[in-house]
């Protein structure tokens, strides 16, 4: 295996991650599957904002976990998860980095919804 390149945020690629400060609910399929006043907003460089959710706020039965992953140089690896919800499983949903880089270490314990899966409602 190769070495993984990591690289640390900066001016030209910024990434914040700060409390959320507001009520954030994930619905798939019309159902909802999490809902958290304990949300992180993670900020990388001009992409859109993302929440991160505590995985102990997501409802345990709609996780399938996925053998995806992926990688990324400024937060680690990362693993994914299928929902199950409004009586279908939607494929790699969610993605999380279980231990993220120092970088962006907040977001250990927290998860991610893709946007063009999952419809994230904040405030």
């Amino acid at each position: 295996m190769s070495e993984r390149t990591i690289l640390q945020p900066t001016r030209e690629h910024p990434i914040t991650v700060t409390p959320t400060g507001a009520h954030v609910v994930v619905t798939v399929n019309g159902e909802v599957v999490a809902e958290t006043d304990a949300a992180l907003t993670l900020q990388e460089s001009t992409y859109p904002s993302v929440q991160y959710v505590p995985l102990s706020d997501v409802v345990p039965s709609a996780l399938v976990r996925s053998d995806t992953t992926t990688y990324c140089p400024y937060k680690g690896e990362a693993s994914y998860y299928h929902v199950s919800a409004g009586g279908q499983t939607v494929d790699d949903v969610i993605w999380t980095y279980e231990q993220p880089y120092d970088a962006v270490a907040p977001i250990a314990g927290h998860v991610a919804f893709y946007a063009n899966k999952a419809d994230v409602v904040v405030g």
